[in-house]
C-alpha cells in the first residue's frame, strides 16, 4: 500500500491472515509535505507499490483537491499500456470532526466513482 498523508515518511509492516493465508503488508506512508518533490522520486515510490490508499482530511479542501492529479499520475505510471487495473482506495479521514467538514461524503463518493476507485470515510481517532 502507498498512502499520501501524515507527518514524517515511514514504512510500516503488518501481517494479516486473509482466507487462511498470511499476507505481509509493507505500507509506505508519504507525508503531504513531500508531494511537491520531483516526479522521478514519486514515480519510484509508485512503482514500488502494488496498491494505493490516498487519504485526505474531510476538513481540508486542498488535501481533497489534489487527489485527481495524484490518481491520474499513479494510473499513468502503473497501468501504462497494460489494461490491468491498479487498486486505489480514497479515504476521507477525520469523520469525527463533522462540525469542521468542508468536503462532503457525497463529493468523496462521486470522485471515487468517477476515477474508478474504492471509497471510505474513517476516523483515526475512533
Amino acid at each position: 500500500f502507498f498512502s499520501f498523508w501524515g507527518g514524517a515518511e515511514f514504512i510500516y509492516s503488518h501481517n494479516l491472515t486473509v482466507d487462511g493465508r498470511e499476507i505481509l503488508f509493507h505500507i509506505w506512508d508519504v507525508p503531504n509535505s513531500q508531494q511537491a518533490e520531483d516526479g522521478s522520486s514519486e514515480e519510484k515510490r509508485i512503482q514500488w507499490a502494488d496498491s494505493f490508499v490516498l487519504v485526505y482530511s474531510i476538513c481540508d479542501r486542498a488535501s481533497f483537491n489534489i487527489l485527481p492529479l495524484k490518481i491520474q499520475f499513479i494510473k499513468a505510471a502503473k497501468e501504462g499500456q497494460s489494461q490491468e487495473k491498479v487498486p486505489i482506495v480514497i479515504v476521507g479521514n477525520k469523520r469525527d470532526l463533522h462540525h469542521q467538514r468542508v468536503v462532503s461524503s457525497e463529493e468523496g463518493r462521486l470522485l471515487a466513482l468517477s476515477l474508478d476507485c474504492g471509497f471510505y470515510e474513517v476516523s483515526a481517532a475512533e
